[in-house]
């Protein structure tokens, strides 16, 4: 039995892509801010929030998506895969009161890996803020 190809151009692949798009599981919606694209509105009036205070002197050197390594006590971490096991956290930034690096994180659901993910980011020392 000879089996039936169908052939689509590129622009009906990319339409029909386009037209097929993955829901976000906690049903946040994309926001852009500034050309910059945000997985959810909560996250993108934080960053509103972080622009006010660089532009007051509250807070400098604020950073984007900051990946963060995370390391046990015999080396790195590593994932079922092989990887090295991260803490990605939306913001960081220097609190200019304080002098201090800041990590923060814009959270509307708190899930089980992002908690462990956290607990061993504190081990290390890193306290991170949730917006």
């Amino acid at each position: 039995m000879l089996a039936v190809v169908e052939r689509m151009s590129a622009a009906e692949f990319k339409a029909k892509a386009t037209a097929t798009k993955k829901k976000n599981k906690f049903n946040a919606k994309a926001a852009f801010v500034d050309g910059i694209r945000f997985d959810s509105q909560h996250e993108a009036d934080c960053y509103c929030d972080k622009r006010i205070e660089v532009r007051a002197g509250l807070i400098s050197d604020l950073k984007l998506q900051v990946v963060v390594f995370l390391i046990g006590r015999d080396g790195p971490l590593k994932t079922r895969k092989g990887r090295d096991m991260r803490l990605t956290v939306d913001f960081t930034y220097i609190d200019n009161a304080t002098r201090l690096l800041v990590h923060a994180d814009a959270k509307g659901a708190i899930t089980r890996d992002y908690e462990v993910r956290r607990a061993v980011a504190a081990a290390q020392g890193i306290e991170v803020l949730e917006l």
